[in-house]
């Protein structure tokens, strides 16, 4: 069985108890867990002596976690045991220790795949790993102001209007697509005013490939415009046709934009919809310099056969 680790962390400006008791309820767990937040309707079941919960979901699966072994205030121990979309079993625990006024809290689990899938083990470490630093993230919102600092709507079909743009090509480690589509941004930018040419919509960006395994991504970010003759130089004109699409609406920091895109990939896996040969994309509704974290609205988009 190919085995794999992953482990995260986070600091919390929060008590360790507070930490502890939040993270040490199941009945908290779906105010931060990276996967309920993808289906927020998925069956819940909680055990009378709050040692254990399971799920039943269309779209994150099913199985459940139990707890086997905890130090109050210190580390919790679980076996997590997942039924569908295959059956696995991992090891998965929490660490929380004082850092200064802080509390750290650590997140691991081990656990293997099946030995037919042995080629998906450094995919999967990836995946999940992204998955926790979304909870550590979530978790730490949540602890420390109440509230998890993000909202997921899920729109479902509806019609784009395309558009043609303005845009750079660029591929990048994942860890470092925001400094490089700020910069890349900065630069259509200039560029356009330069050439006096106007934004006629929002700043995009579209996601040609993910390579999971690298941790790598290729993208193009853009601004639509009415494209006049040729395009400025460092840049190149495109157009994103119009189409059907599947959309989630994301309200939240950037930083967390892994929500819709994990809620859309599961239902793509599902077969709740079938994409087309378009690439998926995202817009941003408002302006980033002028709009608190909170309040920030992303819509990914599938485009649809």
């Amino acid at each position: 069985m190919p085995k794999f680790s992953v482990e995260r962390s986070v600091l919390l400006n929060a008590p360790r108890g507070k930490v502890y008791a939040t993270v040490r309820d199941f009945h908290q767990w779906p105010q931060w867990s990276p996967w309920l937040i993808c289906e927020p309707d998925a069956d819940l079941e909680f055990a009378k002596d709050g040692r254990r919960y399971a799920w039943n979901g269309q779209f994150v699966g099913a199985g459940d976690i139990v707890v086997t072994k905890e130090e109050e205030g210190v580390s919790i121990d679980y076996d997590l045991t997942f039924l569908k979309p295959f059956k696995s079993k991992s090891k998965v625990r929490f660490e929380f220790a004082n850092a200064g006024d802080q509390t750290k809290v650590i997140w691991k689990m081990d656990s293997s795949l099946p030995f037919f899938l042995f080629f998906l083990t450094k995919m999967m470490k990836n995946m999940i790993g992204m998955d926790y630093e979304r909870g550590l993230l979530m978790l730490k919102n949540y602890v420390e102001t109440g509230d998890r600092g993000c909202a997921l709507d899920i729109r479902g079909e509806e019609t784009f209007n395309g558009f043609d743009y303005l845009g750079i090509r660029h591929q990048c480690a994942m860890n470092d697509v925001g400094p490089a589509m700020e910069k890349a941004f900065g630069s259509i930018v200039e560029k356009m005013d330069a050439a006096g040419l106007e934004p006629t919509g929002a700043p995009f960006s579209i996601y040609h490939k993910w390579d999971l395994g690298k941790s790598r991504v290729e993208f193009t970010i853009g601004i639509p415009t009415n494209v006049n003759g040729s395009a400025p130089e460092g840049v190149t004109a495109g157009n994103i046709p119009s189409c059907q699409v599947f959309s989630l609406q994301h309200t939240g920091a950037y930083e967390l934009l892994g929500n819709p895109w994990s809620a859309g990939m599961t239902r793509q896996r599902a077969k709740a919809f079938a994409s087309s040969k378009l690439p998926p994309f995202e817009t941003y509704e408002n302006d980033p310099r002028e709009t608190p974290e909170r309040e920030l609205v992303t819509v990914v988009h599938f485009p649809l056969k």
